[in-house]
């Protein structure tokens, strides 16, 4: 079985992958995530093998990009408390309660969540990426829905 055109497998599974790096990253940085996860998929699609599973790989991907993301923004973070005399831009716009609860799960559980409830993967894929065992990423995702489900104002859920 040949791999589908790169144009195809983004078209396919972006929807995904910007679930992803959303429940990761939080929404106003997932576009970034989803690009760099793409951009690095590109790069690797012709080293992947044939028949390899496509959704899976690509979450791997956006959680390696996700991570990235997140230390480069701690990083500017200490160097932006060093500048702190500088104007400040912008405020944020404000996260919807979804969005703030997601945020306040650990980065287990978060990561847990986004995987097998926003992309479908099975508890033992969800294992390999985050590291431990097909029980401890379900355990992780139980405790991450429940808490979701305390955080969140029921007009909401």
């Amino acid at each position: 079985m040949t791999k589908p055109p790169f144009e195809l497998v983004v078209a396919h599974h972006g929807a995904t992958v910007l679930r992803v790096c959303t429940a990761i990253v939080g929404s106003n940085d997932a576009e970034d995530a989803w690009s760099e996860t793409f951009l690095a998929a590109l790069r690797a699609y012709p080293t992947l093998a044939d028949g390899a599973n496509l959704e899976a790989w690509l979450v791997r991907i956006a959680h390696n990009q996700a991570v990235d993301l997140i230390r480069r923004q701690s990083r500017q973070r200490a160097v932006s408390e060093v500048l702190a005399n500088q104007p400040a831009s912008d405020p944020p716009t404000p996260p919807s309660s979804a969005a703030a609860a997601l945020a306040r799960l650990s980065p287990r559980q978060r990561q847990a969540v986004a995987y097998h409830h926003l992309a479908d993967l099975p508890y033992a894929e969800v294992a390999q990426i985050i590291g431990g065992t097909p029980a401890a990423a379900r355990r992780a995702a139980a405790d991450g829905i429940a808490r979701l489900r305390r955080l969140i104002p029921e007009e909401e859920s």
